[in-house]
């Protein structure tokens, strides 16, 4: 029988192509190639601003399969360009399903390729790094293929990007709303708890809820916030969200801020993924590009003071250079698969961070508890 025309193709900086099925929106979009290894969430992963200038190719091949519902958004919007897939998404089977995936791309303005083989795309990234690469979507199959590969290689990359001013919020807010529980669904705690200022490098909205649950009171500051913007909401806790891009130059502004924070107080603070990477900085480490990064919900990362080991959820294309980490700051954590630093604390303050995401969403919660270290250092702050 003959093949249908390919709708869809992905071209690879170095001139490679993979042609598939299109769905979701039409047009063309250049980004860096990652892939993740999540078996859920692919809803959470497509929000989650960390993935800006990225286009996702998910490993596992039943994709869609659950359909979208408003509840899993991590943000407004999708904010990864586009995903790859191996099997074309099917129609939703799920009791939560608001609509199909491929509306909800459409309606998004997000493309996607299925019909990939997604195991030798996958190799191809870990042995030859993240590549630069567009993806089309035309439904006629016309595709101008030299202006595809052009369009590879013209994407600028990560490296040297400040991309959380991007993704941050325009003006500060309050968090309130906690995390996901049978049966209600989304609760609002009430009254006073601890209060806390978190950075929004580019948020993801189960952080905050979980902050929320363990107590706290969170207003949301823009990327760009000053020290003196911090301090003046008295907080007792400073928290640094996720976010995307190259932390050296998102920390040409928020390594300054942080610093003064340090300096004209004492307040516990708590970092995650990019957050992880501005205290690194802040602190005098320095962060380098990854071949290929860590994206998934199964990443072992070792605690190196208790021994234990925790499976995480990651999504990250830079790391720490733990080789850098100065006098009175102590690696925590390490990454079981290339031994990559994870989380790093002062030995003389409660200020921590760590690379993976102990929020999951999606992923195992085997590191949620770091929210309630969190609270407990601001506990006794204040007693």
């Amino acid at each position: 029988m003959p093949q249908p025309r390919p709708t869809a193709c992905l071209a690879l900086a170095d001139g490679t192509l993979f042609y598939g099925r299109g769905f979701g929106a039409t047009g063309e979009r250049q980004a860096e190639l990652c892939f993740n290894t999540a078996m859920t969430g692919y809803q959470e992963i497509m929000t989650d601003p960390s993935y800006a200038g990225q286009i996702v190719t998910f490993t596992f091949p039943h994709v869609g399969n659950v359909g979208v519902n408003p509840e899993d958004d991590e943000t407004a919007d999708p904010v990864a360009e586009g995903m790859v897939v191996k099997w074309d998404p099917t129609e939703p089977s799920n009791w939560r399903a608001a609509e199909p995936l491929s509306d909800w791309l459409a309606r998004r303005g997000r493309v996607g390729i299925g019909g990939i083989d997604t195991r030798r795309l996958t190799r191809a990234i870990r042995q030859q790094g993240a590549p630069h690469v567009a993806l089309a979507h035309d439904p006629s199959g016309a595709f101008d293929i030299e202006a595809l590969v052009a369009a590879a290689r013209g994407f600028t990359g990560l490296e040297g990007r400040d991309l959380a001013r991007a993704v941050t919020c325009a003006q500060s807010y309050r968090w309130d709303e906690m995390r996901w529980a049978w049966p209600e669904g989304y609760t609002r705690r009430e009254g006073p708890g601890h209060r806390v200022v978190a950075i929004d490098y580019g948020a993801k909205r189960n952080i905050l809820r979980c902050l929320a649950s363990a107590g706290c009171e969170v207003t949301v500051l823009p990327a760009t916030a000053t020290a003196d913007e911090v301090l003046a909401l008295a907080p007792d806790g400073l928290f640094l969200s996720n976010g995307p891009g190259d932390p050296a130059a998102t920390g040409a502004y928020a390594v300054p801020m942080i610093r003064e924070v340090m300096d004209r107080s004492a307040l516990p603070i708590f970092g995650i993924c990019l957050g992880h990477q501005m205290l690194a900085l802040a602190l005098g480490a320095r962060t380098i590009k990854m071949n290929h990064g860590h994206h998934g919900a199964n990443h072992p990362v070792k605690d190196i003071e208790t021994g234990k080991v925790e499976i995480t959820s990651m999504n990250h294309g830079f790391t720490v250079d733990s080789q850098t980490l100065p006098a009175g700051v102590r690696e925590t954590h390490v990454s079981l698969f290339d031994g990559s630093n994870c989380g790093i604390r002062l030995e003389d303050r409660p200020v921590f961070s760590v690379q993976y995401h102990p929020e999951a969403s999606p992923g195992p919660q085997d590191s949620a508890y770091l929210f309630d270290r969190f609270a407990t250092a601001m506990a006794g702050r204040r007693g």
